[in-house]
């Protein structure tokens, strides 16, 4: 006898909000590589075992069913890019409220010296890039510090300012190449090497610059900003997007608007 409701716990709108956020970043993740039509392809292949273990047909399902047991490991291989941007997603991304806890606990011993952002020396610096066509790219750390990242470079340790920023990028300088990572108005590092995105979407008309700052945003919540060598455009990108063709002025309300959150 068919059941004429199916009852519905409160518990159920949980799971069911839960595995949606989790469908939905792993879409992310996905989006714009070739292991989007694989991921989609486990799902239909997924939909329809389960509709035929609801059609009883044993046979058949204990045949799909292992190759979904062996389907674990073979996934682990295909997505193993994919897999380590998840986890760098959840190691960067403030899900459990860190800053807050460490600012609770700071609050009760030494006080933590965090500088502001100097934002003006950033925009003016770029602005002069952007008039001479030379090349760079700044990230501006938020939650994450980007440590792994800034080992790749070489340590710097200076306060931001506008002639600090174009020496580093002047084209005969030997830290021009790579990028800098700014932490509370620190200049942490130089020459440091960012990972690039593999979006088969992303503009070919963009350079490696460009890559590598979506790179980082992508596995990160960092923030990047790109001068470009060829055309002087000014450049944001955060969360995997691109923002270009930006005046300094706008560039700098993104920046001051992103780096509030």
């Amino acid at each position: 006898m068919i059941p004429l409701f199916i009852q519905f716990r409160w518990l159920d709108l949980v799971d069911i909000f839960l595995v949606a956020i989790l469908l939905y970043q792993l879409y992310r993740l996905v989006k714009g590589t070739p292991a989007l039509n694989i991921f989609v392809g486990i799902a239909v292949f997924y939909v329809i075992y389960r509709i035929i273990r609801l059609s009883e047909l044993e046979l058949f399902s204990s045949i799909m069913a292992k190759f979904i047991d062996v389907g674990i490991i073979v996934l682990v291989v295909v997505f193993q890019q994919e897999l380590r941007r998840f986890f760098l997603f959840l190691g960067t991304s403030n899900l459990l409220g860190r800053d807050k806890l460490k600012k609770a606990f700071t609050s009760w011993g030494e006080e933590e010296q965090v500088q502001e952002l100097d934002f003006g020396a950033i925009i003016k610096a770029c602005r002069n890039m952007s008039e001479s066509r030379t090349g760079a790219i700044i990230v501006i750390t938020r939650g994450n510090d980007l440590k792994f990242y800034a080992n790749t470079g070489d340590p710097v340790e200076a306060k931001v300012s506008v002639r600090m920023i174009e020496s580093i990028f002047y084209k005969n300088s030997p830290l021009h190449d790579g990028a800098i990572i700014i932490t509370d108005n620190v200049i942490r590092a130089a020459r440091c090497v960012l990972p690039v995105t593999e979006n088969n979407d992303f503009p070919a008309h963009l350079g490696m610059r460009h890559r590598a700052a979506v790179g980082v945003t992508e596995n990160s919540d960092a923030v990047a900003v790109v001068v470009s060598e060829q055309t002087g455009e000014l450049s944001v990108a955060y969360e995997g997007k691109l923002h270009n063709r930006l005046s300094p002025e706008r560039m700098k309300e993104m920046l001051v608007k992103l780096m509030e959150k």
